[in-house]
């Protein structure tokens, strides 16, 4: 996740980061107000008498975590807007559909080809994933290219993901499903454009 190879697991990973600072600096200011609590001498007279408290209490007790807190949701909130499978061009649909314990993965481009627990798609162009299941709830996860989206029964989820370059991703279900759930792993390949108008064509790349 943290080493993402695309721009959704970018804007995931510039999220992580974002939220850990912002926690980071709650944590440090209120272990430092403990801190002052603790070391203060007991017979030392309050700071700056009402005002002073008030300071404390509501601005910097209640203001900082409220402001810092807000500007994380509002950063969040921005992110995930992008992360949505808008319009973009040179879109490319597959289809994923899991059980217990494989993927079976469609290409529409190509009726009737389709990989078991092998995604193949476009290197540079946006893929949006339509994800479902044939049994229970699964979790279709591509830590590197994009955040996790169920697998859910009756019911098609699309996730958008993009490989920068080609290459060899892993996958995995991030749902427990039943007691073989860990090994229900996947391989996405990412190719450039004449292996993946080739794998089209002839279901090899």
């Amino acid at each position: 996740m943290l080493h993402p190879a695309g721009p959704a697991a970018e804007a995931i990973a510039g999220l992580w980061w974002v939220m850990l600072a912002g926690g980071a600096a709650i944590l440090v200011f209120v272990l430092g107000l403990l801190a002052m609590a603790i070391l203060r001498r007991p017979s030392a007279p309050p700071a700056a008498g009402r005002n002073g408290a008030a300071l404390w209490h509501h601005g910097l007790g209640l203001g900082f975590p409220l402001v810092t807190l807000a500007a994380l949701t509002v950063h969040g909130l921005v992110v995930g807007e992008r992360l949505l499978p808008h319009e973009a061009e040179g879109l490319v649909t597959v289809r994923a559909e899991a059980r217990q314990w494989a993927w079976t993965f469609g290409y529409p481009e190509a009726p009737g080809l389709a990989t078991e627990d092998v995604l193949h798609i476009p290197a540079g162009r946006p893929v949006n994933v339509e994800i479902t299941s044939r049994d229970v709830v699964h979790s279709f996860w591509v830590p590197r290219l994009a955040g996790k989206l169920d697998a859910v029964p009756g019911h098609v989820n699309v996730l958008r993901l993009q490989a920068a370059a080609p290459g060899t991703y892993a996958g995995q279900s991030a749902e427990f499903s039943g007691p073989g759930y860990k090994g229900h792993v996947f391989t996405v390949r990412a190719h450039d454009a004449a292996a993946w108008d080739r794998f089209l064509r002839g279901g090899s790349p």
